[in-house]
């Protein structure tokens, strides 16, 4: 069994390493060492990327418990303070992380195959649950640790689209003669302009909650004193899931071209991301595992929600046909935030949680497979 106070000192200990996208060595080498050397995971090790793999146990179930070690930027001194641990990744997601990687290491061997995965670069562009995939991971449902908080479970997020917009409208004129040359950010605007008018009647033609929208980054002009001939944007797209990408992407891909023979210059653009949205079968013996280990620790039953970002659940559950769902301790709305934090006493809860859930997993999986 793992003490709480041991519990809590490993969250401590995994978030003083500062961990932005590609950058996760340090916390890496902490989770192979815990792994292998104090909590009795069989095989360990760390693939091509980065990624730490750790299993422990054999048979079915297969169950594969997925955290990610990188955190956006900007760090955040660790304390412990009223209950909570505050750092960079409290919240999103090394606690859930932690908490995963200790209770797969109280699961007895006969309860399944567990493997725990934390993987990189999810902040950035999922090259870590990219490369899990590419190397075929063997799972038959699949929980990933991302803050729901501990009463609610998410069953689905939404897609996204991500597009670089250039704009180049050929040449330049000093800013006092504006008249003699287009203006490449006046014109990017027409665009932006464009593409919201068009998404916006997508929502409102579907009558159901609609696609959303944000631009992100842009770029643009050479100097004060000169109008701008080139200006670059990204624009950040989410799809709900009874709609896909490609039912958006037509449309920038259309607006796009329309507006470049509109207006008569070069605009072009790169797709950044793809990522399909995904919704986790409600009545999977997953879902009614995680719920029930809920009830076990909580005493009343969760929420299943629907998130308007984009996980790596949605990366995996596109590819694998197979349950699953994201869930794990933590106020979402702490993440990324200048004073990011986990509350002790949730963290702890999440992790009988994470235990008992895989216990009603391998108790309803071999039902649902004797049905069959």
């Amino acid at each position: 069994m793992v003490s709480s106070t041991y519990a809590v000192q490993f969250l401590k200990k995994a978030l003083e390493f500062y961990t932005p996208s590609r950058q996760e060595s340090g916390l890496a080498n902490l989770l192979v060492e815990k792994a292998s050397r104090e909590l009795g995971f069989e095989h360990v090790y760390t693939d091509d990327i980065g990624n730490v793999i750790a299993t422990k146990g054999d048979g079915k179930p297969k169950i594969l418990l997925c955290g990610h070690m990188d955190t956006v930027p900007g760090q955040i001194p660790v304390r412990i303070s009223n209950g909570f641990i505050y750092g960079r990744g409290a919240s999103d997601a090394k606690s859930s992380l932690v908490a995963m990687l200790l209770a797969a290491s109280m699961v007895p061997r006969e309860y399944g195959t567990v493997t725990f995965a934390g993987v990189v670069d999810e902040e950035g562009n999922a090259t870590g649950i990219r490369n899990l995939i590419r190397g075929k991971i063997d799972a038959h449902y699949a929980i990933f640790g991302e803050p729901s908080g501990i009463g609610s479970i998410t069953i689905a997020y939404n897609g996204r689209l991500a597009l670089k917009i250039n704009c180049d409208v050929g040449n330049s004129a000093h800013a006092s003669a504006p008249s003699l040359a287009k203006n490449s950010i006046e014109e990017m605007f027409d665009i932006w302009e464009s593409i919201k008018s068009n998404i916006d009647n997508i929502s409102s033609n579907n009558g159901k909650k609609g696609v959303s929208y944000c631009l992100t980054e842009f770029t643009g002009g050479s100097s004060h004193n000169v109008t701008p001939a080139k200006s670059t944007m990204t624009i950040d797209v989410r799809i709900p899931t009874h709609m896909t990408t490609a039912d958006v992407f037509e449309i920038l891909d259309e607006i796009i071209k329309n507006m470049a023979t509109k207006k008569d210059i070069k605009i072009s653009y790169t797709l950044e991301d793809r990522t399909e949205p995904f919704e986790a079968d409600h009545t999977s013996p997953l879902v009614r595992s995680l719920v029930l280990g809920v009830i076990d620790v909580r005493g009343k039953r969760p929420m299943l929600i629907k998130k308007t970002g984009t996980g790596d659940m949605n990366v995996l559950g596109n590819v694998f046909n197979i349950p699953v769902v994201t869930y794990g301790p933590g106020d979402p709305h702490s993440s990324h935030t200048v004073d990011e934090k986990i509350s002790i006493e949730e963290y702890l809860s999440s992790i009988e949680i994470f235990k008992r859930t895989i216990f009603h997993l391998s108790r309803l999986h071999n039902k649902h497979i004797s049905k069959q």
